[in-house]
């Protein structure tokens, strides 16, 4: 569980930074006065609110995901129905997206409102055993609120970045005196909560995987699956339209093809660390376990 304590004071910490830059820009609009930094934290706060109640719609529409019923998935609803009953939370819509880029994401409010959705290529790839640990990863995120830490960062980034050009073209005076420090709020502001928001994502991810897999009991049939999701994502990468990049952080796989630099702003951490500790995981848990 040290992880977990870990993880979650991290994203607490990740947050307060985007929260002070918010605040700090808003400041600096003002001139010090506080009326913009309550401004600024009232359009974050709106913004977040919207971005989380629309998570789920959104996301189905970027991936064209069809609801399907048990007669056409049905081991994907057994396993779904196994864990939601082990977790007592109930059971979610269940979709799928007609790509054969192999992914899995789940999204929605809470778990009364969740939906789980698999590519067609996933299902393809992926045994009975290795997907349970996929979906045990899914059901994780929904239960410990993801969609919504995710749906608040992203929101936050989204924020900072509009507050950072509104400080630069409008901010008067100190633009004028400080043209140089004007350029480099709009150009660091946004870098810095893109940064900020990844580090959140892959924190999630983390945590995704250690829970998915106590939920399962058997962490390496998820470390499987990652590395066949490794090289299928690779082989066929989603194409980076923008209302794909907006859910990518959604998926159990970065669905892009990145090298050298783009790695570094993957919304997923990388896959040799996540089986590392999933190995490290069933390590301790001595094998295979039901949940």
């Amino acid at each position: 569980m040290g992880h977990r304590h870990y993880n979650g004071l991290k994203t607490a910490m990740l947050f307060g930074v985007m929260w002070a830059v918010v605040l700090g820009i808003g400041w600096l609009v003002g001139g010090g006065t506080a009326k913009y930094v309550l401004l600024f934290a009232g359009v974050g706060l709106i913004m977040t609110a919207v971005s989380y109640w629309k998570s789920d719609t959104i996301a189905i529409k970027a991936m064209r995901a069809r609801p399907v019923s048990e007669a056409e998935q049905p081991a994907m609803y057994k396993i779904v129905r196994e864990l939601s009953t082990a977790a007592r939370q109930p059971m979610p819509r269940l979709y799928v997206s007609p790509t054969n880029a192999p992914n899995a994401f789940a999204t929605g409010r809470n778990p009364q409102n969740a939906a789980v959705c698999c590519t067609e290529g996933i299902l393809a790839l992926l045994d009975e055993r290795e997907l349970r640990g996929v979906l045990g990863h899914e059901l994780m995120h929904v239960y410990n609120r993801d969609i919504l830490t995710s749906s608040i960062a992203a929101a936050i980034a989204g924020v900072i970045t509009s507050l950072a050009q509104i400080a630069f073209w409008f901010g008067g005076g100190d633009r004028e005196r400080n043209p140089l420090g004007g350029l480099l709020l709009v150009i660091l502001a946004p870098l810095a909560a893109t940064m900020i928001q990844l580090g959140i994502s892959r924190t999630r991810e983390y945590d995704a995987d250690e829970d998915g897999a106590a939920l399962t009991g058997d962490p390496m049939a998820l470390a499987s699956a990652l590395r066949k999701l490794e090289q299928g994502t690779a082989a066929r990468p989603l194409p980076q339209d923008r209302e794909l990049v907006d859910v990518s952080h959604l998926m159990i796989a970065n669905p892009f093809k990145g090298e050298g630099m783009a790695r570094l702003f993957s919304t997923h951490p990388p896959m040799a660390d996540r089986i590392a500790r999933l190995e490290a995981q069933a390590g301790t848990q001595g094998g295979i376990t039901r949940y």
